[in-house]
């Protein structure tokens, strides 16, 4: 049976057949069993797909409350593996919930199928769909490509050619077709969703400051306007147009011009009683002290508060 001082199999006989290339209709159906697969689970929960159920922009669908799940921040017990596994299916399409859209298809009386309200045919792997951003209601591609006009059937919502997007797409040219809309997108400080993204509207001000900014030192640009003017003692005034000296670095960092005000006048008052502080004492205080030393003689004359006491001499 083996080991036992017979012969020993080669390779060449183990491997009764070499390693080919799929055929055309192998690859067909291995691409068919993988688009089933995706438009029947979540790749991130590996769950079901069940309403609501959200796409980034590479038309790659999620079930929504596994998108949450991942925005949130994770249990220090969760495994490491596990959150890098899940970033790589994400491979950094969604930072927020405004790089998804809801995809709204139209269901089948049963409630099985996802159906085209124009068609009627079903979605799914054998069915070329897409979905408008950004209302996200899902139709067949040839009934969108016969479909003239660019609002929406379903809710009248307008939309441009270009953002409408392929549900999982297999060809090569509609997965550069979506990346260069997303590219454009981020650009113009757009997300997916054709929302505002985070903190677009200060890199868009941080660009517009740079490009305003002379190259070499001296007056201020054209474009920027000084948020101080400095006097001649050195100190500076608010932007406000308010007479209120503001000392200089104290209303820095400080961008409302108010605030920067009420600063400088604490600042003030502060200065003036270590001034007086300095001076010297009250001088209702300095006239219960001698500045020149106890005397019980010059002093004996004097009432009980600046008479002092004196010990008897030892005799």
């Amino acid at each position: 049976m083996g080991n036992d001082g017979g012969s020993i199999p080669t390779r060449r006989e183990l491997v009764k057949e070499a390693a080919r290339a799929l055929n055309t209709s192998e690859l067909k159906a291995t691409q068919q069993e993988a688009q089933g697969h995706a438009w029947s689970y979540c790749p991130l929960s590996n769950r079901p797909l069940a309403t609501p159920i959200v796409s980034d922009w590479a038309g790659t669908l999620y079930n929504k409350d596994a998108i949450l799940e991942q925005l949130l921040p994770k249990d220090a017990d969760v495994p490491a593996s596990v959150i890098k596994e899940k970033e790589d299916v994400l491979q950094g399409r969604v930072k927020g919930l405004r790089d998804i859209v809801e995809v709204k298809f139209t269901l089948s009386p049963d409630e099985e199928k996802n159906l085209c309200p124009i068609t009627s045919k079903e979605l799914g792997p054998t069915t070329k769909s897409v979905y408008l951003v950004p209302c996200g209601h899902a139709f067949s591609e040839v009934a969108i490509r016969e479909v003239a006009g660019e609002t929406c059937v379903e809710c009248n919502e307008p939309y441009k050619r270009e953002d409408i997007i392929m549900i999982l797409p297999s060809s090569k040219e509609d997965v550069e077709r979506l990346a260069a809309r997303a590219s454009r997108l981020q650009s113009s400080g757009l997300t997916h969703s054709l929302r505002k993204a985070p903190g677009a509207k200060k890199r868009k001000k941080n660009a517009e400051a740079l490009e305003s900014t002379p190259t070499t030192t001296g007056e201020p640009s054209k474009g920027l306007k000084p948020k101080h003017k400095f006097t001649e003692d050195g100190t500076s005034k608010a932007r406000s147009g308010t007479s209120t000296p503001v000392p200089n670095g104290a209303s820095n960092g400080i961008k409302n011009a108010a605030t920067a005000s009420l600063t400088a006048r604490v600042l003030d008052e502060q200065e003036e009683r270590n001034k007086r502080r300095k001076l010297g004492l009250n001088e209702n205080l300095k006239s219960l002290f001698s500045s020149g030393g106890y005397s019980a003689q010059a002093q004996r004359s004097g009432d009980f508060m600046t008479r002092g006491f004196s010990l008897p001499k030892k005799t």
